[in-house]
């Protein structure tokens, strides 16, 4: 028996205002080929067929599509609740209660710090004003409001800063995600690298908060992988829980599974969510533990993290089926160790490959 989806990540274009140096989208745009309204109304009601329950807008930008109302409406007439994640650049408070007024049930705004040098600098445009102004306008519009800053050497020493930004902003949950290193993120890894010294001490801080702000704000924190003995259960394991619906119509495993060459991906333009999710051959390859390689396949872990992240496997050995180097057991687990301690960038040396739209 095939599991069934609960999250779908719908991404609905690339186009984005922000250059951010972690960006994992691609460079072209493919705008004349991103799905159109009613193909994402079909999309969502065959989702919602298979089990998916909650529906993440996302982009690059999702604001740039004039037609976000409708396809918010068509998500909420299939029954699915509504997210949109968004860097907030195009969102005023009529906007808002638009989103809302079609079925938006809450927003995930990104931020880059917690003030605007530095925030502007690794956007790579002005864009912290316009974000808190956004944020406004999400709560004066009624809409739930989360905040996710990626974390990274150049911003994780501003935490306390972070964090009593959501405060003030009203956010009632906090995405403290560590940098992952897929796309842009991958080629500007040395200078996004934290040290392990700021690490540990980001993370002894925001347990302290989190217990502090229990009740009033949800604080997620996501450990950086490079720094871990154990893989993370990425996406719940492999075709398990999530899917993915790209600008393109592709339907994806996962946000970065793009990222494992000579592995094809079907396209709801030409099969319907079901077949693809059940029958496909990009969602069965990684799926449950026949896969599995040693010493995932004799190690009790197995069902807790499922071998770990195909992608950061394929990226670093050249093998989407090797045990993830995260993992102490995996025989390439001191490609981390050696990435980690050649690191020795300064703060103040940084510098980084922008990602530039069109």
């Amino acid at each position: 028996m095939k599991p069934r989806p609960y999250v779908l990540l719908a991404e609905l274009t690339y186009r984005c205002p922000l250059h951010c140096p972690y960006c994992s989208n691609p460079i072209s745009t493919a705008v004349g080929f991103e799905l159109k309204t009613g193909e994402w109304e079909r999309v969502f009601q065959e989702a919602a067929k298979l089990g998916v329950l909650h529906v993440g807008l996302s982009g690059g930008e999702p604001l740039w599509r004039p037609d976000l109302p409708q396809v918010i409406a068509a998500a909420r007439n299939a029954g699915l609740y509504t997210n949109l994640i968004t860097s907030g650049l195009g969102l005023d408070l009529a906007r808002a209660q638009q989103l809302r007024a079609a079925g938006l049930d809450s927003i995930q705004i990104s931020f880059q710090s917690d003030e605007k040098v530095l925030g502007d600098s690794i956007a790579g445009t002005r864009s912290h004003d316009h974000k808190i102004a956004a944020a406004k306008a999400a709560t004066d519009a009624g809409l739930p409001l989360s905040l996710n800053v990626v974390l990274h050497r150049a911003n994780i020493e501003r935490l306390p800063e972070i964090i009593s930004l959501a405060e003030s902003l009203g956010a009632q949950r906090l995405e403290l995600a560590n940098v992952q290193f897929y796309g842009w993120g991958l080629l500007n890894r040395k200078s996004l690298l934290p040290s392990r010294e700021q690490v540990q001490a980001a993370f002894a801080l925001v347990q302290s908060h989190k217990e502090r702000l229990s009740g009033r704000m949800e604080v997620i924190y996501v450990l950086p992988d490079y720094f871990e003995d154990r893989p993370k259960p990425c996406m719940q394991g492999w075709g398990a829980r999530y899917l993915t619906v790209n600008p393109l119509g592709q339907v994806l495993p996962c946000p970065n599974a793009t990222s494992i060459s000579g592995l094809e991906f079907e396209n709801v333009r030409q099969q319907s969510l079901d077949a693809i999710w059940n029958e496909s051959e990009s969602f069965n390859r990684f799926r449950g533990e026949d896969w599995m390689p040693l010493p995932c396949r004799e190690c009790p872990e197995r069902t807790v993290d499922f071998g770990g992240c195909r992608c950061q496997a394929a990226l670093l050995t050249g093998d989407s089926h090797a045990t993830d180097p995260v993992c102490s057991l995996s025989p390439h687990h001191h490609l981390l160790k050696d990435i980690v301690d050649d690191e020795t960038i300064s703060v103040g040396e940084i510098s980084w490959k922008a990602r530039q739209n069109p």
